[in-house]
């Protein structure tokens, strides 16, 4: 089976989305002492390192060459996820407890760049199970983890395939909705992956909420 067509500019979005990830990562090192206590900055320097080889193989793995590509695809978006749940973490850590001298203004910011990330990060889970994603695997009715509005029977979009702002657009509606709006997730990976999402989202928006409520209160 040939696999899915992917263009250039398909993937230059999916670079940028990705290094704004990574950028969100390191403006919440930035601005949090707290993660003196984990080593965030070698995780940085790894996960540019990862999506700069990735980058750089894009084109290696359309032609079936970049054994690699996947593994090194699926380490990256593991670091990429770890590293945002335990900023959250710690995120929350400095609210319920004095342990962490973050500030409010510092709190709602780092809890912004944690939220749009999660959304950037499952976005590309999501594209990577259902494919290509970024390892480029071949596409097959059997890898089918969501069902979109194109895809339902009685369509009219029969060469119709799904691409990363597709993904994206998942992404955005379950962290706000906790919920698919007109996709349909279809195998257990899928529903665990979004549930995962949604739960993530909704702890990182209550403490936005509720730091909000503190710094309206003083």
């Amino acid at each position: 089976m040939k696999p899915n067509p992917i263009t250039s500019t398909e993937l230059w979005l999916a670079e940028i989305a990705l290094f704004a990830a990574i950028l969100m990562q390191i403006s919440v090192g930035y601005i949090g002492p707290g993660f003196l206590l984990v080593p965030h900055y070698p995780t940085i320097v790894v996960e540019v390192a990862l999506a700069v080889i990735i980058g750089i193989g894009a084109k290696r793995r359309h032609l079936g060459k970049a054994v690699l590509h996947g593994p090194l695809t699926f380490l990256l978006l593991a670091l990429l996820s770890a590293a945002n749940i335990i900023s959250f973490v710690l995120v929350a850590l400095s609210l319920i407890t004095s342990s962490l001298s973050f500030t409010g203004p510092e709190v709602l910011i780092s809890a912004l760049a944690i939220f749009l990330t999660n959304i950037i990060v499952f976005a590309f889970w999501y594209w990577e199970i259902d494919s290509p994603g970024l390892s480029g695997h071949r596409w097959s009715k059997q890898d089918m983890d969501f069902l979109f509005t194109q895809q339902e029977p009685g369509t009219n979009y029969p060469e119709w395939r799904s691409s990363f702002i597709d993904y994206l657009y998942i992404s955005v509606t379950n962290a706000i909705n906790f919920a698919p709006a007109d996709t349909r997730p279809l195998t257990h990976k899928a529903k665990a992956l979004m549930a995962l999402q949604a739960l993530i989202s909704v702890f990182t928006l209550a403490l936005v909420l509720a730091r909000s409520v503190s710094i309206l209160g003083q």
